[in-house]
């Protein structure tokens, strides 16, 4: 048989003390130790340090984005006072807003173990979104067409609904 000059050799394949096809599945937990020790390496990288230990894909993904300046932190003030960092894309809007601030509630809960259910159909027809005294009445509107940049801070305001016909 001739050999084809121009042919590149492929490199050795790693070994391995199993024959192929003769590994046992894992467990679930098994597996699920393996996803978390790996993870937790991944982690310790000073680029996702400050994301929790039980993350999901999307905060790895939007994390990242921040970093390469292609999305932003903004942060959202309630009534009561609590401060939350939202992370969005740069070209969001601001339904895209709004679905993250929903996002971050719902990962809060379940990191807390609260069961509490939100209504935010009932949220977002009770209060407005503020960004400097402007409401953010247009959801497919983007954010920075209101001016909101990085480190941006957005209120919640009360609607104000009236009782009569509206004459």
């Amino acid at each position: 048989m001739e050999e084809n000059p121009q042919a590149i050799p492929l490199p050795p394949s790693p070994t391995s003390p199993r024959q192929p096809g003769t590994e046992e599945p894992l467990s679930h937990v098994d597996a699920m130790a393996i996803v978390r020790k790996e993870l937790g390496e991944i982690l310790d990288d000073p680029l996702l340090k400050d994301l929790p230990p039980d993350v999901c894909a999307e905060e790895v993904n939007l994390q990242i984005a921040l970093e390469y300046g292609q999305a932003m932190t903004v942060i959202v003030r309630r009534a009561e006072g609590d401060v939350m960092p939202v992370v969005v894309m740069q070209t969001a809007t601001v339904q895209d807003l709004k679905s993250a601030i929903k996002r971050y509630f719902e990962l809060k809960q379940d990191r807390e173990e609260i069961k509490k259910k939100i209504s935010w159909r009932y949220v977002w027809r009770s209060y407005y979104l503020c960004f400097e005294g402007e409401k953010l009445t247009d959801d497919y509107k983007k954010i920075r067409d209101f001016g909101i940049r990085n480190r941006a801070e957005v209120t919640f305001a009360k609607r104000l609904h009236s009782k009569g016909g509206g004459y």
